[in-house]
């Protein structure tokens, strides 16, 4: 029976696997605007799909970020700078775009910007700490894919979201979470919405890797903040040695999920991208599919104690 069960799971893989090999064709008439080109993923996707002969447009934050793409890509490749903030940046690279694809329209948009700072407990923060982050994480999103939309529609080409493990579980508190759920929200509605147009909606859901969203200074440096600005009242419920253990439990906490190889992420994005018939979801590092996943489908009892046991105990009970 067990091995009945087995070889019925190796051959759905196997199926799975030869099913999603083919590529889309004439790669070089097909355009993909990425946000967040400066470092991390979108950096690496960017120089991915040049190389594989995609018509890349690479959005930027920094001069710095621009600079050094052009330099490590070929002459295919643009880039331009964009603020997933501003309605302005978004509407003119939209302009951009229309104008270089033009009746071929807009193969893909990876929505990979975002930003995970400031994070913290829900009672240290402010509503702007949470309107700073989901303009960015989540009505960034929302702005870049309406902005081309119509373009992708003509294309009948791809949205790749990227969302988090976080999308899936609530496992700290603040902003980031929201958004990342806010992420997934959107994506689902709009993969429903596009499926008559034959455009494909797809989810990347990474779990802990080796970016600036995951750097322990950056985290570590904008906890402290909070933390200063904090009336003493809400300091007194946590203990005057909380930041101190949030400060040395942090490295250790995070070095032990952070997976270097970025590339696991890359080569979701690239099929999302590149596939002939790309997956709905993608959940790279094993720590999303070994842990994450199942712990999101489990009862909220179950994960709140396996969440709690974890959590950093407070002087006040």
């Amino acid at each position: 029976m067990y091995l009945y069960l087995l070889g019925l799971l190796l051959f759905y893989y196997l199926y799975r696997w030869i099913r999603e090999l083919p590529r889309v064709p004439d790669k070089g008439s097909k355009y993909v605007y990425i946000t967040g080109c400066d470092s991390g993923f979108g950096n690496l996707l960017a120089r991915h799909l040049d190389k594989q002969g995609f018509r890349v447009i690479a959005s930027c934050f920094t001069e710095k970020g621009e600079e050094d793409l052009k330099k490590s890509c070929s002459g295919n490749l643009i880039t331009t700078h964009l603020d997933v903030r501003s309605k302005e940046s978004v509407a003119k690279v939209a302009a951009m775009i229309k104008d270089k694809v033009g009746q071929r329209g807009l193969w893909a948009v990876v929505n990979n910007a975002g930003v995970s700072v400031p994070s913290a407990p829900c009672d240290w923060l402010t509503i702007d700490d949470y309107e700073s982050m989901l303009q960015v994480n989540l009505n960034g999103v929302i702005a870049v894919t309406l902005s081309v939309l119509p373009l992708i529609k003509k294309a009948r080409g791809r949205v790749v979201n990227v969302a988090s493990v976080f999308g899936r579980v609530a496992a700290t508190g603040g902003p980031y979470i929201v958004s990342k759920y806010g992420v997934e929200g959107f994506n689902d509605s709009l993969r429903l919405n596009m499926a008559p147009f034959g455009v494909k909606v797809l989810c990347i859901e990474p779990g802990f890797f080796k970016t600036n969203v995951t750097d322990v200074a950056i985290i570590g440096k904008s906890a402290k903040s909070v933390w200063d600005r904090l009336p003493q009242d809400v300091k007194d419920d946590y203990g005057p040695e909380y930041l101190q253990k949030v400060l040395d439990i942090l490295p250790k906490k995070l070095g032990a999920l952070i997976d270097g190889d970025l590339m696991k992420v890359v080569s979701c994005m690239e099929h999302a991208v590149a596939a002939v018939r790309p997956r709905s979801r993608y959940s790279p590092g094993w720590d999303a599919k070994l842990f994450w996943l199942p712990l999101s489908y489990m009862p909220s009892c179950v994960t709140d104690y396996i969440l709690n046991r974890e959590a950093i105990p407070i002087s006040k009970q």
